[in-house]
């Protein structure tokens, strides 16, 4: 097992392991630490985890030290700085008549390199413009396409719920969401009322779907044959939350709801007369 630390570079933002050396380090702690291209502060947002060695990189490198009153001062100046270049870069486009929108401006701690973030809608030839901003910003120079939903994490907002957006508040990575959970859930398939900021299905749509889906595998599909106190009857309708299931009993035009337990004790008492009038009769 190998010991590391998880630090994020922005609220939010993805986990990066680094191992720790001998130092002990707190959540929320601000610690520098050299990336694969560049040194970078970053917060500590879980402070000792244990990994198997084959569950991580092959290169693990290390937390250089806590971050100092010099590095937060410097780290300051960037994120101004940074801000500063964001204007000049927006014009710069406007200039180059190029249709992307400019979402972020990032600096290296170290200044080695700025990491300019757009949206587009399909491929942008940005070369004239990237050797316009390393002329005027004097360093390596990187322009990064984003999609919608990174957008929405970076810039946030209010969401159809009423709250910040979940992106951009604590999920970490954006899990995998498809048009099969709203159905299974019974919510509108119109794409606007299931769809966030970003204009993509929204994230809680994950939520409780792990709850609907084991819901779903315990109780009777749509169209199944059941036997209810009633008679027999087809399940036409179900309420996964409330293990609930709608039958229309045969030969008469009434439908019934009952709860799946009930249904299951009636189950097992009938199969227990069955079982008990088969030994009478052998008997």
């Amino acid at each position: 097992m190998v010991e590391v630390v998880g630090v994020r570079f922005r609220p939010a933002g993805h986990i990066y392991y680094f191992t720790p050396g001998k130092e002990e380090y707190s959540y929320n702690q601000k610690v520098l630490v050299e990336t694969q291209q560049s040194k970078q502060i970053g917060l500590v947002a879980i402070p000792k985890k244990e990994f198997e060695k084959t569950d991580l990189p092959d290169e693990l490198k290390p937390i250089l030290k806590t971050a100092s009153a010099e590095d937060l001062q410097k780290e300051e100046k960037n994120l101004t700085d940074a801000k500063e270049a964001f204007s000049i870069a927006k014009k710069k486009i406007i200039e180059h008549e190029l249709e992307m929108k400019l979402i972020q401006v990032e600096y290296s701690f170290d200044r080695s390199k700025m990491v300019f973030q757009f949206t587009a809608e399909g491929r942008i030839d940005f070369r004239e413009l990237v050797k316009d901003l390393a002329s005027i910003f004097k360093t390596r120079i990187e322009l990064r396409q984003i999609g919608v939903r990174d957008e929405a994490k970076i810039l946030g907002g209010i969401g159809p719920c009423g709250r910040q957006l979940c992106c951009s508040t604590f999920l970490g990575d954006f899990i995998p969401v498809s048009i099969k959970m709203a159905k299974d859930q019974n919510l509108s398939l119109n794409q606007t009322k299931i769809s966030g900021l970003c204009g993509r299905l929204m994230c809680c749509l994950k939520y409780e779907n792990d709850m609907y889906e084991e819901a779903r595998r315990e109780l009777p599909d749509y169209g199944k044959e059941v036997v209810t106190p009633e008679g027999r009857g087809k399940v036409i309708g179900l309420n996964l939350l409330d293990h609930v299931i709608k039958v229309r009993l045969f030969g008469r035009e009434l439908t019934v709801d009952y709860d799946y337990e009930e249904i299951k004790e009636f189950a097992k008492q009938q199969e227990g007369k069955a079982i008990a009038e088969k030994e009478e009769s052998n008997g």
